[in-house]
């Protein structure tokens, strides 16, 4: 089952906080690129504390106080979603990382977790679209207009199957690889996402 992020009182009922004296573990996942980022542990109290302010809060055992990933760093971890396990006793949160979730500076607490890189890719386009770095090939992209943005999918596409047909398996992957980049910036473009596809994709699979 899911939990939104505001949910009412009667759904944290649900959880079994008697098992593991009061604490259930957390995973953190990062919702766009799906890594593991953490694994921390909250009580009732640090749970209704996620839910009021968004952020992850768990509750710290070697300080035996609750605290809010980020306090002092700023890389807060903004939850997106939250399920619990068949047994009520472990959450899986779902959230978007502002920086690296390590204190050492990596990406995730777990060395080489896998991730998907294409909806990391995804989500760094976004943010390109938003703050249009100057120097940057995509906001030259996005500042050229979606005529410009839809042309180059164009171009990618005939270039893809000409090498599909034509060329070997390197030069077919370079241009795929051209393709899928420049069909997530005219996706963007259009207020959409690589999320938005892959559940087109999924309801079809259905």
């Amino acid at each position: 089952m899911s939990i939104d992020v505001r949910p009412s009182p009667q759904a944290l009922e649900t959880l079994d906080w008697d098992k593991c004296d009061g604490l259930l573990p957390a995973v953190v996942q990062d919702i766009d690129t799906l890594q593991v980022l953490m694994l921390g542990y909250v009580s009732a109290e640090s749970l209704a504390a996620t839910l009021a302010i968004g952020h992850m809060t768990f509750f710290s055992r070697s300080k035996q106080r609750l605290w809010t990933k980020g306090e002092q760093s700023g890389n807060v971890l903004a939850v997106q979603s939250i399920s619990v396990d068949c047994d009520a006793d472990t959450l899986l949160v779902l959230a978007r990382p502002a920086g690296p979730t390590c204190h050492t500076g990596a990406e995730s607490c777990f060395d080489g977790a896998p991730k998907d890189f294409l909806g990391g890719l995804d989500q760094l386009v976004a943010v390109r679209e938003a703050l249009r770095p100057s120097g940057s090939y995509t906001t030259s992209l996005f500042e050229g207009g979606i005529r410009r943005i839809a042309q180059k999918v164009g171009e990618e596409g005939v270039e893809t199957a000409l090498a599909g047909v034509a060329q070997d398996d390197e030069a077919l992957l370079g241009e795929a690889s051209d393709l899928l980049y420049h069909l997530l910036v005219l996706l963007r473009a259009r207020g959409l996402s690589l999320e938005d596809a892959r559940d087109v994709l999924e309801k079809r699979h259905r």
